[in-house]
């Protein structure tokens, strides 16, 4: 309900721009252009063992910043468009273009229960679909895959270091049994609005690649994107 709410007063009430502020546009031109960059590889530091290669829109920082805050945390549900988009570009710089045969499966990392409770929404999983649309939209067999569970209470990461994120989400997912041959049969794109630590991806793919029949193939065929990346995993790949 809580979501339904939040659209009905999105169309009521006066709205502004989710990246500057400025009234009577959910996006402004200046805003939306900072996501229509081509999408860069970004690393972080440290990068986590088993994070598999990342490709990110823009970088985290700005108008960007605020349109995933606006939508995560203040429920502007219409950034989900572009953002989804932004998210495709990311998707298709690591997994190719259309053509290839096998689906492409966007593997959203679930939310937190307790936050998906407090906001209203799954903000991963509403880009996900958004960016699936995109890509079957450009001749690409796209599908969101929502098969991972989390099998126990995560801490709140805000706050946390790179080394307690990874040992806050160390074993915190598991892929759906309903999923398991369903990965095997595509490629695999993981996928998340943001990535600072890589702690969430890692954590992410090592659960699909312990849930495939060939983890060796599934490792070859896993790869991730990002709506942002920190600045800093920019500056690292460009290193």
């Amino acid at each position: 309900m809580r979501g339904w709410w939040r659209e009905i007063v999105g169309l009521v009430l006066p709205v502004a721009c989710g990246g500057c502020g400025r009234p009577r546009t959910e996006l402004c031109e200046e805003c939306a252009a900072g996501l229509t960059a081509v999408p860069c590889r970004v690393r972080p530091t440290p990068e986590p063992v088993g994070l598999p290669v990342v490709h990110a829109a823009a970088p985290y920082e700005n108008a960007v910043r605020a349109m995933l805050l606006a939508h995560k945390e203040r429920g502007a549900l219409g950034l989900a468009a572009v953002l989804g988009g932004a998210l495709a570009a990311a998707v298709r710089a690591g997994a190719g273009h259309a053509g290839d045969e096998k689906p492409l499966w966007v593997v959203p990392v679930p939310s937190a229960r307790r936050a998906t409770a407090r906001r209203g929404h799954d903000p991963v999983r509403r880009i996900a679909a958004s960016a699936a649309a995109e890509l079957r939209r450009g001749g690409t067999r796209a599908q969101v895959l929502a098969v991972l569970r989390q099998r126990r209470e995560v801490a709140d990461q805000a706050g946390l270091g790179a080394r307690e994120r990874q040992a806050n989400l160390a074993g915190a997912l598991v892929v759906a049994d309903g999923g398991r041959k369903l990965l095997d049969r595509g490629r695999v794109v993981l996928v998340d609005d943001l990535l600072t630590t890589g702690s969430s991806l890692a954590e992410a793919a090592r659960a699909v690649r312990a849930a495939s029949a060939s983890e060796d193939g599934m490792a070859e065929r896993l790869r991730a994107a990002v709506v942002a990346g920190s600045p800093s995993s920019f500056e690292t790949n460009r290193n």
